[in-house]
């Protein structure tokens, strides 16, 4: 019985970790591959392998060394197998960019999920670029 709950415990945490806690990912969840630039604006993005269904591609940005700093992210509206996202281009009022102190050189993940009509996440993918290059 301990052994059920621990698994059982450690699915959930798989699961809250992976989604957020806040959106069901999809059991059939695709990988998207996921490109991008740095720019004066959210980054220029190209995303494939975009699962049919999915509606809404949201955008966050990660810092590797500084991962309690929050640069926000953007959404943008799809409908296709792939995307090519000019700079600035994401909806977006929590976005803030690349800013690692002066002469440092910083990891970031340039996370993208795809998410269909009813809020599941439907796909997941990111890249990772240093800053600056």
């Amino acid at each position: 019985m301990k052994r059920l709950v621990l698994l059982a415990s450690a699915g959930i945490a798989l699961t809250l970790c992976m989604g957020g806690g806040d959106r069901a990912i999809a059991a059939n969840s695709t990988t998207l591959s996921v490109s991008f630039s740095w720019c004066s604006g959210t980054p220029a993005t190209k995303v494939s392998g975009i699962p049919v269904g999915t509606k809404t591609l949201r955008f966050r940005l990660k810092d590797h060394q500084a991962t309690g700093y929050q640069h926000g992210g953007g959404e943008y509206p799809v409908s296709g197998k792939s995307v090519s996202i000019p700079c600035g281009a994401l909806k977006s009022k929590s976005y803030e960019g690349p800013s690692p102190p002066a002469g440092q050189v910083h990891d970031y993940e340039w996370i993208v999920t795809a998410v269909d009509a009813s809020g599941s996440v439907v796909g997941t993918g990111s890249a990772l670029r240093k800053f600056p290059q």
